[in-house]
């Protein structure tokens, strides 16, 4: 049930930034990830109330499990200095490659107080399919004298992992949903700040209208209920396999609002995408055969 939910983190994801990609247009980039955090925030804390729950704000809780919200911040900051100097598929491609590398370490040396995972050989035919389809991707790259750029889409992808395994760890001891509230609560003040030095050129500042176009606020309603999923799933399974499994739906749910709105696709990163799962199937199956072995011994 819980990949389930891992490849469903990965629909609302696309649908998040669907929303998000069309109030960027509208207001830039850091005023729209105010408005979005704002838009969370509100609607986190109307179905905790509607819930009947009380907020948790434990002196308990160590501070740091309160800062997934601000490094969550950071990837739509690096996304944005990537932006226009590489490729959308080679961002993409470059931001799972960070994911995949930040989550082998926390399997592996149990970071962030998580379970240990060790990557067992069994599982590097799969990891060599996905890197396959990491490559397929970048394909794609843009000049390699776009260091920077290079830089900071590979550093997006690990602030996604850090940012939900924090999340994570304040949600086991505050509840998942207020979890979700936290990381947009914290992010908002961040993103403020990041406006007013960043932003002050942006829309918003020159001539502020409401768009008609009401859908494209929602993008932070859906960034609550993809946070909400993921607080569900990174305590019980690996980081390596929520990755790619949020990714693999993530690609094809693209893809599908893609063709639904008559807008074109990457080729390259259809076939990523496919790599990328067919390493996850071959990784499950593997898993399977070695659970029916050990159930017969």
């Amino acid at each position: 049930m819980y990949y389930l939910i891992a490849v469903l983190s990965g629909c609302v994801i696309s649908v998040m930034i669907a929303l998000n990609g069309n109030l960027t247009s509208a207001y830039g980039l850091f005023s729209a990830t105010v408005i979005i955090h704002i838009v969370g925030s509100l609607f986190a804390f109307l179905l905790i109330k509607s819930k009947g729950q009380k907020l948790n704000f434990s002196k308990d809780i160590p501070k740091w499990f309160f800062l997934g919200g601000a490094i969550g911040v950071g990837s739509a900051v690096f996304n944005n200095l990537a932006f226009g100097r590489i490729s959308m598929t080679s961002i993409v491609a470059l931001g799972l490659l960070g994911q995949t590398v930040a989550s082998i370490l926390i399997d592996c040396f149990g970071l962030f107080g998580m379970k240990k995972q060790p990557l067992g050989w069994s599982r590097v035919p799969g990891l060599i399919l996905s890197a396959g389809g990491m490559a397929v991707m970048l394909l794609d790259s843009a000049d390699p004298s776009q260091i920077l750029a290079i830089g900071v889409s590979f550093a997006a992808g690990i602030t996604v992992v850090v940012s939900r395994t924090v999340n994570a760890r304040l949600s086991a001891r505050t509840g998942e949903l207020q979890g979700s509230f936290y990381n947009h609560i914290v992010g908002l003040p961040v993103s403020i700040v990041l406006m007013l030095i960043f932003g002050r050129s942006e829309p918003l500042f020159a001539d502020f209208v409401i768009s008609s176009h009401w859908w494209i606020y929602f993008g932070g309603c859906f960034g609550v209920l993809t946070v909400l999923l993921f607080n569900i799933t990174v305590p019980r399974m690996s980081m390596l396999d929520l990755t790619f499994l949020s990714f693999a739906g993530e690609v094809f749910s693209g893809i599908a609002i893609d063709l639904l709105l008559k807008l074109g696709f990457s080729s390259l990163t259809f076939w990523g995408g496919i790599l990328v799962s067919a390493g996850l199937m071959v990784d499950f199956g593997i898993e399977y055969v070695e659970k029916k072995k050990g159930a017969r011994q």
